[in-house]
Parts: C-alpha cells; structure tokens; sequence
C-alpha cells in the first residue's frame, strides 16, 4: 500500500492544489505537508541569513547550511511519521533535481512511495504566481524545468491545462 506520495514542480505547478484533491478523493485521511510548510515553520531570521534561505528579487532561491541541516531532520521527520502510520502527501519542490529526490529517497527508502511530478508551462505558472501575489515574481520561471532535471518518476501531470481535481484523480488511480 502506498504510504507516500511526493508531488514535485516548481512553484505555481499546482502541488498544492493536488495535494488537497487528493486530501478529498483517496479513501483514508492524507496529511499534506510540503516546502511551505517548512519554511514557514522556521524563524524570521533564516529568512535574512546566508544560512538560511533566500529569495533573490529575479525569482531565484538561495539555501545555505543552517537551512540544509533543518531541512534534513523535515525530511526524516516525514518520513518518521510515515513509518508510524500517517500517510503523507509531500508538496515539494526539486531545486537540485536529482540530488533533492536523492535526499528524500534515502530517507523514505524502506517504506512505498508515488513520485508524482507536476508540470506546468512556464508562462501558466508565471501568470498564477502573479494572481497569487504572494510570490517573487520570476520564482515559478526559474523553477519550471530545473525541479525535473534528472527526477525520476512513477507518474507524471501536467496542470497547464488539467484542473487539480482532474490530476489528483489520476495520482489516486496509481495509488496502490
């Protein structure tokens, strides 16, 4: 049974959307957790520090350690809640490509996972951050295609002209 899924794309794709979809239409309770939720968790301060994560004004996103070595006890965190029963839809977004879903593979290796990724046309995703406003604007650009390098996938949708219901019934179909 999958215990797992992990929608990835950059920011704007849908995952979020997705996410709740799937909060809806899977038969048992999913807890949604993602990027946000991670930054959101952390203080103010990481958010002004060379440590922690930036967002540069053309859209562009800077980690440093102090963000790695939180995001590294996140992701094990997940996977721990996981292991103890919860299932978990993870809203995430690759910005190393491989290497990102090398980081959450190791941690979710003895348990089943659906990697799902979310794609979305540039300009849609430009046009939804905007409407959003909550984002820096070049953000959804710059991630678009850099989040998929190198991932691999069991699934892939694509939201550019698919509703979030429409592809979070198509995850849910592959969800065993």
């Amino acid at each position: 049974m999958t215990e797992v899924i992990v929608l990835n794309g950059g920011s704007s794709s849908g995952k979020s959307g997705i996410a709740r979809c799937l909060q809806a239409v899977l038969p048992d309770p999913w807890l949604a957790v993602g990027t946000d939720t991670l930054v959101d968790a952390m203080p103010a301060s990481m958010q002004a520090s060379d440590a922690g994560i930036e967002f540069a004004p053309d859209g562009g996103v800077i980690v440093g350690s102090e963000f790695r070595t939180l995001e590294a006890a996140w992701i094990e965190g997940v996977a721990a809640m996981a292991r103890v029963g919860a299932r978990v839809v993870v809203d995430e977004a690759f910005l190393g490509g491989a290497e990102s879903q090398q980081r959450w593979q190791k941690a979710l290796r003895d348990l089943r996972v659906l990697w799902v990724g979310v794609r979305c046309d540039s300009a849609v995703a430009a046009g939804r951050e905007v409407a959003r406003g909550d984002r820096v604007i070049g953000m959804a650009a710059s991630q678009a295609d850099v989040v998929h390098r190198g991932v691999v996938y069991d699934l892939e949708v694509d939201t550019t002209h698919a509703e979030s219901m429409e592809c979070a019934r198509a995850i849910a179909a592959h969800v065993r």
